[in-house]
C-alpha cells in the first residue's frame, strides 16, 4: 500500500486519508482488515535482512500488521508525531510508554491527579519493579525539588480524570527538558482534536483509544505517539510483553478516527450547555468543567486547548447518597464506565476508576464521595439536560 503524509492537511483530512491510498481502478475505499497472524518472505535473504533490522517487512502481527499501520499513521498525523504504535488497551499504552523510559533503579515524577488505573500502576506495580515514584499535584509545585540523579521521566494527565484539573503543558515540557527527563502525557480526555502536547515539547503522548478516538463503545485499544526514537522503544515493550492490538480492533479504530473531529466538536458544545445547567442547580455544590469561567484554570484551558472537551463532573451538596440517587434515576444517560463515545454516560468514580483508594488519596485527587462523572455523547443537549433535571429534582 502506498503511504501518504501531507504536512499541510487539516485534522479532518488527516483523520480520513492518512495512511491510506485509495486511487486507481477497483481499489477499496474502506481500509482492509488483514487478519493474518503471520506473513511470508520471498526468500531467506529477505528474512536475514529483517533479522538485521534492514527490512520493514511484516513478519507477525504482534510486531506489526498493515491494518495496524493505517491506524498508527492516522494517529501520528493527528498528534503531529513522527510515529505511533497501537496497543491492546489504554493501560497497555501507558505501561509500554513508561517501561520504554524506565528501568529498575530509576525514579519517576508523576502527578497524583490521574486515572485510577494509572495511579494504581504507579503506586503498586512500578515499585515492585524497582522504580520509585514521586507524586506531585497537577500544578507541579515542588516537582523540581524531587528531581535527582536517578530521575528519568515525568508523567502527567490533562485534563485529569475525573475532576478536570489541568497541567500547564508548556511548563511541564520545559521542566522535563531542563532536567533531561522523558516527558509523557495522557491526552485521552482532550484527544488530539483539542490539544497536541508533542508540539510544545512532550516526548510521548498516550491514549486510551477506546474513548474519543474510537468513539462507539465497541473496542478496547490504546496508542503511544511521539518521536520515532521513543515510539520504537515503546513498540519493543508491546512486542515483548504482548500488548498488541488485533486487526479487527484496528479497523474499528480507523473507522472511529475518521469522524473524531465532528464528534468532539458536537460533544464540546453540548458539554458546555450541560455544565452551565448543572452550575445553576440548587443541589449541585460544584461543577468541574474547564469551559466554565468559574473553573480555576479556565484561562489556562483557553490558552492550551482549542475547546473544553466532552467530560465534566459535579459534586452533590448532600454527598454520596444524593449522587447515587441521581445515577439511579437517569433515564437517557447510561450508568456505565468509559467515556468519549456517542452515548452519554454517568458514573461514580469511587465505585469505578477510583475504587480501592484511601480517603486521603481521594482528597488529593479532588474526588469526593458525592462526585458524579459525566461523559457527553451525541444526543440532543435539551434531552440530556431534561434527564439530569428530573434526576436531580428527584434526588
Amino acid at each position: 500500500m502506498k503511504r501518504q503524509k501531507k504536512d499541510s492537511w487539516a485534522d479532518s483530512t488527516l483523520a480520513i486519508h492518512a495512511g491510506e491510498s485509495k486511487h486507481g481502478v477497483g481499489g477499496p475505499v474502506a481500509a482492509s482488515i488483514v487478519r493474518s497472524s503471520t506473513f511470508t518472505f520471498s526468500d531467506t535473504a529477505e528474512m536475514k535482512r529483517w533479522a538485521e533490522g534492514r527490512s520493514s517487512a511484516y513478519i507477525y502481527t504482534r510486531y506489526g500488521n498493515p491494518t495496524l499501520t493505517v491506524a498508527e499513521e492516522k494517529l501520528a498525523g493527528l498528534e503531529h508525531g513522527e510515529a505511533a504504535v497501537v496497543t491492546s488497551s489504554g493501560m497497555a499504552a501507558i505501561s509500554s510508554a513508561l517501561l520504554a523510559a524506565l528501568q529498575a533503579g530509576d525514579e519517576l515524577i508523576a502527578t497524583r491527579q490521574l486515572y485510577g488505573g494509572t495511579y494504581r500502576l504507579l503506586r503498586d506495580i512500578l515499585p515492585r519493579m524497582g522504580i520509585r515514584v514521586h507524586f506531585v499535584d497537577s500544578d507541579l509545585a515542588g516537582a523540581e525539588r524531587l528531581i535527582g540523579p536517578k530521575t528519568r521521566a515525568l508523567y502527567v494527565e490533562t485534563p485529569t480524570n475525573p475532576t478536570l484539573q489541568l497541567v500547564d503543558l508548556r511548563a511541564a515540557a520545559a521542566l522535563a527538558r531542563r532536567h533531561r527527563l522523558v516527558s509523557i502525557v495522557d491526552n485521552t480526555f482532550a484527544s488530539p482534536v483539542l490539544q497536541k502536547p508533542l508540539t510544545v515539547g512532550f516526548d510521548m503522548v498516550v491514549h486510551s483509544a477506546t474513548k474519543a478516538l474510537a468513539g462507539h463503545s465497541d473496542l478496547i485499544g490504546g496508542a503511544v505517539v511521539g518521536s520515532r526514537q521513543w515510539v520504537d522503544q515503546a513498540r519493543k515493550m508491546v512486542i515483548y510483553l504482548g500488548g498488541c492490538m488485533d486487526p479487527e480492533g484496528a479497523f474499528l479504530l480507523i473507522r472511529g478516527i475518521k469522524t473524531v473531529e465532528l464528534r468532539v466538536a458536537r460533544q464540546c458544545r453540548t458539554a458546555l450547555a450541560v455544565a452551565r445547567f448543572l452550575e445553576g442547580h440548587r443541589k449541585v455544590a460544584r461543577v468541574h468543567y474547564p469551559g466554565l469561567p468559574s473553573h480555576p484554570q479556565h484561562r489556562l484551558a483557553r490558552r492550551q486547548m482549542s475547546d473544553y472537551g466532552s467530560m465534566l463532573s459535579f459534586d452533590m451538596k448532600e454527598g454520596l447518597g444524593a449522587a447515587r440517587r441521581v445515577c439511579d434515576r437517569v433515564r437517557l444517560f447510561l450508568l456505565a464506565a468509559s467515556l468519549g463515545a456517542v452515548e452519554s454516560l454517568v458514573v461514580l468514580p469511587i465505585f469505578t476508576s477510583h475504587y480501592k483508594m484511601s480517603h486521603a488519596e481521594l482528597r488529593a485527587a479532588g474526588v469526593s464521595p458525592g462526585t458524579v462523572r459525566v461523559s457527553i455523547g451525541l444526543e440532543d443537549p435539551r434531552d440530556l439536560i431534561a434527564d439530569l433535571k428530573q434526576a436531580l429534582d428527584g434526588s
